[in-house]
């Protein structure tokens, strides 16, 4: 089940503008986001087009879940962040999935609440494509 205008189901063009896609994992595929004023900040898109954790089986939430932690490993093991942070949102873009944001002891919003698009970091296509290589290394 795909929405035609959901960048985590169609990717392209509308996954563009906000991040690249990693790798499928096991129900759901890895996508670091562009703005990366935290190193190592990802996404982690469940396959399908469904709002809400509640709307797939536990079987289906396991998976996922698993998938999240498997990412987290990753971005701990490439980039040894004090802290990941975990957000699940989705108010305009109703497409299950979890960003994970490493944090790091005396970066600006260390005790506080990430900022969803702070605008500030942004990578050569060279450096995405090493961060994106070194997460792989990591999974």
């Amino acid at each position: 089940m795909k929405d035609q205008t959901c960048a985590y189901c169609m990717g392209g063009e509308l996954l563009d503008k906000f991040g690249i896609k990693i790798c499928d994992l096991g129900v759901s595929q890895l996508i670091l986001f562009k703005e990366q004023s935290k190193p190592g900040r990802c996404i982690v898109a469940y396959k399908d087009h469904v709002s809400e954790i509640v709307d797939i089986s536990d079987e289906e939430r396991n998976a996922f879940l698993a998938d999240v932690v498997r990412a987290a490993r990753a971005l701990h093991k490439a980039f040894q962040p004090d802290k990941v942070n975990y957000g699940a949102y989705g108010d305009t873009g109703c497409h299950l999935h979890m960003h994970l944001v490493p944090k790091y002891r005396g970066q600006d919003e260390w005790g506080g609440v990430f900022q969803m698009n702070p605008g500030k970091t942004f990578l050569t296509a060279e450096e995405y494509a090493e961060m994106i290589e070194k997460i792989k290394a990591c999974l």
